[in-house]
């Protein structure tokens, strides 16, 4: 028997439209549709909420938004959120948005066209997406029954979000139990793939142990005070380079955005954790080791806009605290076996419009070691996965090795078969 809480099949969706006709345009009880979209779909008449426009509010303006976010106890799950969250394929984008617990979306990341494309129906930072604003929807419904779910196409109550799918969870507080929030994922139909309700709902799984934690932490830090004066640890910060054209500092809920010198910079300056002589890290950054005064002027630049607690030291230049790089945590997951999170942890290329060499060194080391690791230890679904990045699109011998990998009777063979002749012709 089919959960109640998973999204009918494609298949179904002209069904569904009929259906939506019957209840939502007369008022009156049609087969093929799911008992609680149905409920869903009346609640949403109840709220006198019209079908055929976008109704979603915009309640919190950019600076409410922003100090909103910064005392909401889910800007905690942002890192855990980003690490857990698998990439999708290349042609299936999908959107990862944040709620609280009235429906109000908070934080939206993902796809950029997609993201995009979503404004046009209001789905934006700041929006409520409750059921009794907008209706029948994954966040809003998931809140109103506080139980993941999945709403597909037609399953909206409102026509301008039939084109879109949506999976949501709700998360609670570790202690009291108490509604959050809501993390959602929206798009196509790979929004509402069979395994997409479970990986979110192990998302928030992992994000309500994080909150657990963070609250342990904040009874024990006064205890600490109260025996003897100690320091806050400060959050680990991190590099984000991953297919980023810049790159961001991050540590807790606050942010840095960097330029592409002073990213590639500190790029290098955590790969090499003990640290490079003014000569070595000139001919990293500039190709040759002769080129110490452009060096210094951009070491002065960047000491200037970086907090004081990440001002690169000098002889050697070195990092005063460790800093998580994104690159060097895909290198963990892959050592550590967890490929399909590795994967997901991978956004693109290592700064792609770099033309440092010792960026252009990591990059192709991290490509190098993801593609082999993938391609000898992967399973057949993550190596697909990753055939269909912009890595591995163009990749013959990628797509070969799926080929092998796939069971005989596999319905995926026939377009693997396609994108190989495809890949054959178009490269010669």
């Amino acid at each position: 028997m089919s959960s109640p809480w998973t999204a009918a099949p494609a298949d179904s969706r002209a069904t569904l439209r009929v259906a939506h006709d019957r209840v939502i345009g007369e008022r009156v009880e049609s087969p093929g549709i799911r008992l609680l979209v149905e409920e869903s779909w009346r609640r949403s008449l109840a709220h006198e909420i019209d079908p055929d426009k976008a109704v979603a509010r915009l309640p919190l303006g950019d600076s409410d938004l922003r100090d909103y976010r910064e005392q909401h106890p889910l800007r905690h799950a942002l890192p855990t959120l980003h690490r857990l969250l698998i990439r999708h394929t290349f042609d299936a984008g999908l959107i990862i948005a944040i709620g609280d617990e009235a429906g109000r979306l908070l934080w939206i990341d993902g796809d950029r066209e997609l993201r995009r494309r979503a404004e046009g129906m209001l789905f934006v930072e700041g929006a409520d997406w409750s059921e009794s604003v907008v209706g029948t929807s994954a966040p809003g419904t998931a809140l109103q029954l506080d139980h993941g779910i999945q709403i597909s196409g037609p399953e909206h109550f409102t026509r301008l979000v039939h084109p879109w799918s949506c999976t949501a969870v709700p998360v609670h507080d570790p202690a009291s139990g108490a509604v959050l929030g809501v993390i959602d994922i929206t798009g196509g139909d790979e929004a509402v793939a069979p395994a997409t309700l479970p990986l979110l709902e192990a998302a928030v799984a992992a994000v309500e142990a994080e909150l657990r934690v963070q609250r342990l932490d904040d009874v024990v830090a006064p205890r600490r005070r109260t025996t003897a004066p100690t320091r806050t640890r400060p959050a680990t910060p991190e590099l984000h380079v991953l297919g980023r054209d810049d790159g961001e500092l991050a540590w807790g809920v606050d942010r840095h955005e960097l330029s592409l010198r002073h990213a590639e910079m500190l790029t290098l300056l955590a790969w090499h954790r003990g640290g490079l002589t003014a000569e070595r890290l000139a001919e990293l950054l500039y190709g040759r080791d002769d080129a110490l005064v452009t060096l210094r002027a951009e070491m002065v630049r960047l000491r200037k806009i970086l907090p004081e607690r990440f001002a690169p030291l000098s002889k050697p230049y070195r990092l005063p605290e460790p800093v998580e790089l994104d690159a060097q945590r895909l290198l963990g997951f892959l050592e550590r076996g967890a490929h399909k999170v590795a994967l997901g942890a991978y956004r693109g290329p290592l700064l792609p419009r770099s033309t440092a060499p010792g960026i252009v060194e990591i990059r192709t080391e991290l490509a190098a070691v993801l593609r082999e690791t993938l391609m000898s230890d992967a399973a057949v679904d993550t190596l697909l996965d990753y055939a269909r990045t912009d890595d591995a699109a163009w990749d013959v011998e990628v797509w070969q090795q799926v080929l092998r990998m796939l069971p005989a009777r596999s319905p995926k063979r026939a377009g693997v078969v396609t994108r190989i002749e495809r890949i054959q012709a178009e490269l010669g």
